[in-house]
């Protein structure tokens, strides 16, 4: 369709998105359907970089691991740490680009109340009282051929 034509003639948005919503043809063969929850495999192995850099970024600044990738039925804790005295619950955020924002700018508020009811439930779990518990936040920018932006907020929530 000419450009002079589809400028000239108003669209019905509402139209549109309404009929392929009911739609009942296949999806185009190029076009594979995806699950808004799963990961794809380049997604998670960034995921999984991230972590190894972070885990390897705190173990230089003293950290001790005391589990990674930590999971029950209510989600998954990336690293959980031993600092001194301390418990760290540390969220790891990796992005090979910002133009959706900062790695840490992903963590929403839900996210936060997860992770502190995945810290009661991994206190309890693991038997540990410790006398100060804190939640980190390690962004890992990935921006190839430099190296790796490895950043630690501590405290961060």
């Amino acid at each position: 369709m000419p450009l002079v034509t589809a400028i000239s003639r108003p669209v019905d948005h509402a139209a549109v998105i309404h009929n392929r919503a009911l739609s009942t043809t296949a999806p185009a063969p190029d076009r594979p359907i995806r699950h808004p929850r799963r990961m794809t495999k380049v997604r998670r192995a960034v995921g999984e970089l991230g972590e190894r850099l972070a885990e390897r970024h705190l173990a230089e600044r003293g950290l001790v691991v005391l589990s990674r990738n930590w999971r029950c039925s209510d989600g998954e804790i990336d690293l959980v740490l031993r600092d001194g005295h301390d418990v760290v619950f540390c969220e790891v955020k990796t992005r090979r680009t910002t133009i959706f924002g900062t790695p840490a700018e992903a963590i929403r508020l839900d996210k936060v109340r997860r992770l502190r009811r995945l810290a009661h439930r991994w206190l309890a779990e693991a038997g540990v009282r410790p006398r100060e518990v804190r939640f980190d936040v390690v962004e890992v920018l990935l921006r190839p051929p430099a190296p790796p932006l490895v950043e630690h907020t501590r405290a961060a929530f």
